[in-house]
């Protein structure tokens, strides 16, 4: 694995963690408890989502677990979820958010090219059979950027234009002139 390892995974995360902490703070922090319908996360709801999120794949490779038969998915489950339902003001999320992206990023760093190599069984029935660990270790940064997703469209239902779009209409406007000159 000479092309993506762990300080590559580390770069990426932290990269990804911090246009969704951006993103939280350009939020009011009165429209945390938005929600775009009853049945959904509220913005609160789903940044402590994404930030309690790491846990999964942390357990699993820092405990070295290479069969997920081996995991009790419902207790870890019902852990993460008791996490995510602490009532936090917007800073206190921000908080959740920058120092568990940290530790995870962390963790990501100090990953060698042979443990991302191995392979961990899937649940029975699963296909693939089994991932190496760097397959699993993308997924959380996946994931937030599903999730980062959502909280963009709630931004924009709440009235604030979401940073990579600014960025991307600030980017079009300065090159505008110059591809209407040539």
């Amino acid at each position: 694995m000479t092309h993506y390892g762990g300080k590559d995974l580390a770069r990426s995360f932290r990269q990804v963690r911090g246009n969704t902490i951006q993103a939280a703070e350009e939020i009011p922090e009165d429209k945390y408890g938005f929600q775009a319908s009853p049945d959904t996360r509220s913005i609160g709801a789903t940044l402590a989502h994404i930030a309690a999120s790491t846990g999964f794949q942390y357990h699993i490779h820092s405990n070295k677990i290479a069969d997920l038969k081996d995991v009790n998915f419902m207790e870890l489950m019902q852990k993460f979820g008791a996490e995510e339902a602490k009532p936090r003001t917007k800073a206190e999320t921000i908080a959740y958010l920058t120092s568990q992206g940290e530790a995870f990023a962390s963790f990501l760093e100090g990953l060698s090219d042979a443990f991302l190599a191995e392979p961990v069984a899937m649940p029975q029935g699963a296909e693939p059979a089994s991932k190496t660990r760097l397959e699993m270790l993308l997924s959380p940064k996946e994931h937030e950027m599903h999730h980062r997703g959502q909280i963009m469209q709630l931004q924009r239902m709440i009235g604030v234009v979401p940073h990579l779009t600014r960025r991307m209409q600030e980017f079009m406007a300065q090159h505008a002139p110059a591809k209407a000159a040539s």
